[in-house]
């Protein structure tokens, strides 16, 4: 009868002797298959005992013989496939169960065009092996056709039974199961209810529907909030979402900046082969148009986006926004008592989850670093964070940036050892002999080839262990504290002086001169006499003593730190500038004031470049000159463009202007000075000393 029933699904008639010695030999039918139809199928009313169930196995024989798949001991349940046409309409139209076209289309298999569960589960799991979830759900779905409710549906043990066969694996057939039961949007999600399907939506597809209802807007706020929360911390200074360098200032606070780049405007693909144009343009400029350079630009870290995890956050955000709006009580009066259980556990879980997708998404940072990427133009490194690790600690987004950057060692915490002083005293402006201690904490701020310091804790570790070690001596006011002296408060200012100690025992600042001693109680004053006391002329009073020369400097842009070495000349009552010295950062900055300065009349220049590059070959260039700017202009011209080409460059320029009569105070003469230097060269970053003459005190009153 079998055979009868399946011989027009043969091919042709020329295979048929063959096909019914192989239908009589093999493909024995299994037996769950035989109690399945006829203890559960035939209690439909519409069933037919023989010519349904001969319908039934002529379309799994025919599928069996078109497929051969391999492994195939027997007709199993799972081979009666409603995908098929024959299968379909019988049961359907024949056997009257259209209330379940919808579970058939959305879980098990989909007319042609679209993606059933079952099929998409296989298609992510079982490539190249037998489809295990599209089994499990045919099987689960024979079982559910049956009149009563107590026979619909399979245990997981039945569901085992009804599949295995020599060379499958059970292990699949549970984890199948698993999948398909945790997103099926039919199956009954009643507690302890057997794997059985259902003809309205369960829980899954409720979900599934608000989830799509879900507005674009909103979604994006969340997330948006989200990611403020999770970034924001206590290690780093958060800038969320900058439009342009104007969002991110430039200043030289206690803790780095971290700047998160919006998902809509910058994300990162598999390949970083440069960093986000946005994040270079931030990380080079600063100001509301962009014109200004950065300074301190070891003082920001970006986090960016994963192209390839940004529909998984957007879906668990529409996720969380679904279950919140599930989770009001007008809309939990509408589900069942186990699924308003259900819905508060799920709406609880979706900000753990929610988190763990922002963290998963944003894993990549992109660091200040003379290691540029591929062929960037600006210092930024990137590393990137381990998924896994991303999940450690959902909502510490900031925590694990922070843990990134001290893993590439450009991170220094509070607790952190300091770097070694030599090290400190080559990389920086140190190395000339002095520097103030503002200034030298400014240049790990600066300098994207020096650590990120948070807080100055490590800082000032670092310059006491270079006092201790022998190499800084400190000088902050009336206190000198060398090697061997007892631990002294170390201030940050601009008052306050580290020396290299050859500089110090050079300029005889070290070690200090002997105590001197102490002097003699003074003579009593002599008795009052003509021309003193109170009917003394004015004539005969002591003149004011004289204001004493002194030297003034300050740190900043160019037409800043000369403003403010006029200010503090004018406030100690100098007449003059004599001299003034200016040390610029930048090489191109210095080229530029360098044709500044050549134009100065009435006064001696000296132009000095001092520093080199390394080529990408590995070739380098020490340059040491001290000249006339006429001498510097071919020094320069040489120079420009090879420190474009070279992969590092360190290039120090210095200034020194001697004016032969004083550049005078009064008036605008030092002001119209500092625009004519600052020209060309004014967004330049220099340190600038002043040598001010005091106010001649031979006059008359």
């Amino acid at each position: 009868a079998l055979w009868a029933a399946g011989r027009d699904a043969l091919p042709d008639a020329a295979a048929r002797p063959e096909a019914a010695a192989r239908l009589r030999e093999g493909y024995p039918l299994h037996p769950e298959l035989l109690d399945v139809l006829t203890g559960k199928t035939a209690t439909l009313g519409d069933f037919q005992r023989v010519r349904g169930m001969l319908r039934l196995l002529a379309a799994a024989v025919k599928q069996l013989w078109e497929e051969r798949p391999d492994g195939a001991a027997a007709i199993h349940l799972h081979h009666i496939d409603p995908g098929r046409e024959s299968v379909r309409r019988e049961i359907v139209t024949r056997l009257g169960q259209s209330a379940y076209v919808p579970a058939i289309d959305n879980d098990i298999a989909a007319p042609e065009g679209r993606t059933a569960l079952a099929q998409a589960i296989d298609a992510e799991r079982h490539a190249g092996m037998p489809p295990y979830a599209a089994w499990t759900a045919r099987t689960i779905f024979m079982h559910t056709l049956a009149f009563n409710d107590r026979l619909k549906g399979v245990d997981a043990a039945g569901l085992r039974y009804s599949i295995l066969a020599p060379g499958l694996d059970a292990a699949f057939v549970d984890a199948a199961r698993k999948a398909f039961a945790e997103r099926s949007a039919y199956l009954d999600d009643r507690p302890a209810a057997p794997l059985r399907f259902l003809a309205e939506a369960n829980l899954t597809r409720i979900v599934q529907q608000e989830e799509a209802r879900v507005d674009a807007g909103d979604a994006r706020a969340e997330l948006n909030d989200r990611i403020r929360e999770i970034f924001d911390g206590e290690t780093f200074d958060l800038v969320p979402f900058p439009a342009g360098p104007f969002d991110a200032p430039d200043e030289a606070g206690g803790r780095p900046k971290l700047v998160v780049l919006s998902f809509d405007a910058e994300a990162v693909g598999a390949a970083v082969a440069a960093p986000p144009e946005l994040a270079a343009r931030i990380f080079a400029r600063k100001g509301a148009e962009g014109a200004a350079l950065r300074v301190f630009r070891n003082n920001l870290a970006f986090v960016a986006a994963d192209e390839a995890r940004l529909a998984d956050m957007r879906r668990a955000a529409n996720r969380r926004l679904a279950l919140r709006e599930l989770k009001r009580p007008e809309r939990l009066a509408e589900l069942a008592e186990h699924q308003r259980d259900r819905v508060r556990e799920l709406e609880a879980r979706s900000e753990h989850e929610l988190a763990i997708a922002v963290q998963q998404c944003y894993r990549h940072v992109f660091y200040p670093s003379r290691s540029r990427i591929g062929e960037s133009d600006v210092d930024l490194a990137h590393t990137a964070i381990d998924i896994h690790s991303a999940a450690d600690k959902p909502g510490a987004g900031q925590a694990q940036a922070a843990r990134a950057l001290r893993d590439m060692h450009k991170l220094r915490l509070p607790g952190d050892a300091p770097d070694s002083p030599v090290f400190v005293r080559e990389r920086t402006p140190l190395k000339k002999g002095e520097i103030t201690t503002r200034a030298l904490r400014d240049e790990f701020r600066r300098d994207p080839g020096l650590p990120m310091l948070v807080g100055d804790d490590v800082f000032l570790r670092g310059v006491r262990l270079g006092i201790e070690g022998g190499d800084y001596v400190y000088r902050g006011g009336d206190l000198l504290c060398g090697p061997g002296d007892p631990q002294a408060a170390i201030r940050i200012d601009e008052q306050s002086f580290v020396f290299t100690m050859d500089y110090a025992k050079r300029k005889k600042i070290w070690p200090r001169a002997p105590a001197a001693p102490e002097p003699l109680p003074p003579d009593p004053p002599p008795p009052p006499g003509p021309g003193t006391g109170a009917g003394a002329g004015e004539g005969d009073t002591a003149p004011p003593p004289a204001v004493p020369a002194g030297a003034f400097s300050a740190e900043g842009v160019l037409p800043e730190a000369l403003a403010r070495c006029w200010e503090q000349a004018r406030a100690a009552q100098a007449e003059r500038i004599d001299t003034v010295a200016i040390r610029v950062f930048d090489a191109n900055d210095g080229f530029a004031l360098a044709g500044s300065v050549g134009g100065i009349s009435g006064a001696e220049k000296v132009v000095t470049f001092e520093g080199g590059y390394a080529t990408a070959a590995g070739g380098e260039l020490h340059v040491t000159f001290r000249g006339p700017p006429a001498d510097a202009q071919p020094v320069r011209e040489f120079l420009a463009p090879q420190l474009r080409a070279a992969g590092e460059r360190d290039l120090a320029t210095g200034f020194e202007i001697a004016f032969a009569d004083g550049l005078p105070l009064a008036g605008d003469a030092a002001e119209a000075f500092a625009e004519r230097l600052s020209r060309f060269a004014r967004a330049a970053h220099v340190h600038a000393t002043a040598v001010a003459r005091a106010a001649d005190t031979d006059e008359s009153p």
